[in-house]
């Protein structure tokens, strides 16, 4: 996956990081897109916090803030008030490269590069053997259409997956978030592209992903998909953020 730094700088190693963790904190976060003059917070006095082990789904309207929220994480924008903190330290406080080692993401934006379907599956972790590589297929259901292909993860993909349809370069993305097998595990959207049987698989797989110990943030627009299956929703209005456990309702 391709990141994407606009005017963030990057920190030297000041101090010894703790274990990763997966652990999320937002303290008193706000947000506002400064280049647009606007002058209007994204998001405000957001506090909340994700546990390793927990599934915690964000929902809202659309416009409201939620790729936002994530994209505090990994300093895609940093915070105008407030701080992120990952494993109990401040995310401007680690290096770069360090702090987006510890996320797996996938994003709307996120494309495949041009290569082997195994290449991409090994981006996140290049040293994955290939029974990881095999179960991460089958975990985001992508094994079967993978090995369709006459020459199975052999298969070259075209620069951004123009050669596979919408729902396979889903679960190929879901596969290489999977493999990198990281404790903190961001998915913006990422049953957009599938239908409503892979939809339930992929949710079901959030659900394990959690029960192994990882932390899963999930922004979605389908309330009733996961309503039921998180562990916590978090309703973003306005920006700001309400806590609804297991069943949604606006307040």
């Amino acid at each position: 996956m391709l990141w994407a730094t606009p005017d963030i700088r990057d920190c030297e190693l000041s101090r010894e990081l703790p274990a990763p963790r997966g652990r999320v904190e937002f303290r008193d976060v706000c947000f506002k897109y400064v280049a647009t003059g606007t002058g209007d917070d994204v998001l405000r006095d957001v506090s909340f916090t994700v546990e390793p082990g927990q599934f915690v789904a964000i929902v809202g309207g659309t416009g409201v803030g939620k790729s936002s929220l994530v994209n505090l994480i990994p300093r895609f924008y940093d915070v105008t008030g407030g701080a992120v903190l990952l494993d109990g330290v401040d995310v401007r406080d680690y290096p770069l490269e360090e702090l987006r080692a510890r996320i797996g993401m996938v994003l709307q934006s996120n494309v495949l590069f041009s290569g082997t379907v195994r290449d991409n599956l090994l981006w996140g972790k290049p040293d994955a053997t290939e029974d990881e590589l095999i179960q991460a297929a089958r975990d985001a259901q992508a094994y079967d259409f993978i090995m369709s292909f006459p020459d199975g993860f052999d298969t070259s993909l075209s620069q951004g997956g123009v050669n596979v349809s919408g729902g396979q370069k889903q679960r190929l993305l879901l596969a290489i978030a999977v493999a990198s097998n990281r404790n903190l595990l961001v998915f913006d959207e990422p049953t957009s592209g599938l239908d409503g049987y892979n939809m339930r698989l992929t949710v079901q797989l959030f659900k394990q992903l959690a029960k192994e110990g990882k932390c899963v943030l999930l922004i979605t627009h389908d309330m009733d998909l996961i309503a039921e299956a998180a562990d916590c929703v978090l309703y973003l209005e306005q920006g700001k953020v309400r806590y609804h456990r297991n069943v949604l309702r606006k307040v």
